[in-house]
């Protein structure tokens, strides 16, 4: 185990996912500060009405983007593994806490059917959303983590599938989420075209 100061925030942070952070409270400038000095990681961990999860990851500051004469930083954080809290502890202005690594089970991997399920729901979504593709590295293994932190699928969701221990869970979970929000996204498409016609569709 190893002990590591905790940054809770209402977001989710998974392997691999970059993220830009603006650091202007006290006790965080002085994380981040040691952090960059010592070339750390810090655990990133959602918190929100119901608590501190006990499930995070290691963010590695990989770039200062702005330094304020006031010592606020903007800055770009990268996921890295996982950890789960084991206890916290005490004696710095900000939280800390013992955590251990957080690994996938050795189990079945997913099936060619359940990656690609979960691959045309990924692209279902952005067709829908009038996005730009972006290629995924199906060789990685974290498929479901690439997805993730390129589709907004809400904190509670995205903290599910930060949890999970195996990749063929994390497809199985989010591929049904990514379906319902293709359809929620074609669904308001179809409205505004509705409305666009007051209501009427012409007639081939």
């Amino acid at each position: 185990m190893t002990e590591i100061g905790l940054f809770p925030l209402g977001i989710v942070l998974v392997p691999g996912e970059q993220i830009p952070l603006h650091i202007f409270e006290p006790r965080y400038k002085e994380l981040i500060g040691g952090c960059l000095e010592h070339e750390e990681t810090f655990g990133l961990v959602l918190a929100d009405d119901e608590g501190m999860r006990e499930v995070g990851t290691h963010a590695a500051v990989i770039e200062v983007l702005e330094r304020f004469p006031d010592g606020r930083l903007n800055i770009v954080v990268e996921g890295r593994a996982r950890f789960r809290i084991v206890r916290e502890t005490s004696g710095s202005p900000f939280t800390t806490a013992e955590v251990a690594a957080l690994d996938d089970d050795e189990g079945e991997p997913p099936s060619e059917e359940e990656v690609r399920a979960c691959r045309d729901a990924y692209a279902r979504v952005l067709e829908a959303a009038e996005a730009e593709p972006e290629e995924l590295d199906i060789d990685s293994g974290n498929i479901a983590f690439q997805i993730v932190a390129r589709i907004e699928i809400g904190a509670s969701s995205k903290q599910r599938v930060l949890e999970l221990v195996s990749e063929r869970e994390r497809l199985r979970f989010l591929a049904p989420l990514l379906v319902e929000a293709a359809e929620a996204l074609e669904r308001g498409r179809t409205i505004s075209q509705r409305a666009m016609t007051n209501g009427h569709v012409e007639r081939p």
